[in-house]
């Protein structure tokens, strides 16, 4: 088995940059050789690495950072997409957020990318039918990180959390792949209906700081939502909306919105 390990390991061009950028980050910064080997090159894989990391940010005086980590290992040995997940969005931050310079650099400092990484865990404990702890890991990722995301929320990947302050997605919420988002972004209900209350972000859909889209609607793949905006119906494909309530201002521009960043609506006020 811990050849079998080690081969894969070999063939997975993410983790091995990874410690490789941990490996120079230690010769220049010898004060965080600790940490560094700690989080990144102790590990023999992303998943090991990743279920430490995410124990020693979610621990508290009610849960042991060791059995956090039982916890996190299970899932990545028992569902290898959620790992095949954490490589899709650690490239997504890398590809777009341009304070993002290395690969370890989510893993090691980016609340986004950690937060994102727990909620798979929380959800693939809430699919188990285990829903109290998954309802633990979602209070324990709002208390660590400042992102709130219902364990029941489906959510792709290649999903891109930039700053990650006030994210808040709801239980009913489906989020599609390579979905870009910046802080203060809620994807919330109107009411208290019992089944589908929350949006629809379909894949490619860039969503701009502080915009709240809100109701059973949705959002067409590729579009754009600016920052502020208000969404309460749905926005077809490929459109930008802006405003409270927000209106279709215009095509969204270029085919991958969420991977260009580009927030500039090029409406005048």
């Amino acid at each position: 088995m811990a050849e079998t390990r080690a081969m894969l390991a070999e063939l997975d061009p993410v983790w091995n940059r990874i410690r490789a950028e941990a490996e120079r980050a230690v010769d220049q910064e010898p004060v965080l050789g600790g940490m560094i080997h700690a989080t990144v090159l102790h590990h023999p894989t992303l998943e090991q690495a990743l279920a430490y990391r995410l124990a020693q940010k979610l621990a508290s005086g009610e849960m042991s950072e060791q059995i956090l980590r039982e916890i996190a290992d299970e899932t990545y040995r028992e569902d290898a997409a959620v790992g095949a997940a954490a490589r899709t969005d650690v490239v997504a931050v890398f590809d777009r957020d341009p304070a993002c310079h290395r690969l370890m650099q989510p893993l090691l400092f980016f609340k986004g990318f950690q937060a994102i990484q727990a909620y798979r865990v929380a959800h693939w404990l809430w699919d188990r039918g285990r829903k109290d702890m998954a309802y633990f890991l979602q209070m324990r990722i709002s208390e660590a990180f400042g992102v709130d995301i219902h364990p029941a929320a489906r959510i792709g990947k290649g999903i891109m959390i930039d700053h990650a302050h006030s994210i808040v997605i709801g239980e009913t919420a489906i989020v599609g792949d390579n979905v870009s988002m910046l802080h203060s972004v809620t994807l919330g209900g109107t009411g208290k209906e019992d089944q589908q209350r929350h949006p629809t972000i379909g894949c490619g859909v860039l969503i701009g700081a502080g915009a709240k889209v809100l109701g059973n609607i949705t959002i067409g793949n590729c579009s754009r939502i600016a920052a502020g905006s208000v969404v309460l119906q749905d926005v077809p494909a490929e459109k930008t909306v802006a405003g409270v309530p927000a209106r279709i201002v215009g095509e969204a521009g270029c085919t991958q919105p969420s991977v260009s960043m580009d927030q500039l609506t090029g409406v005048r006020v």
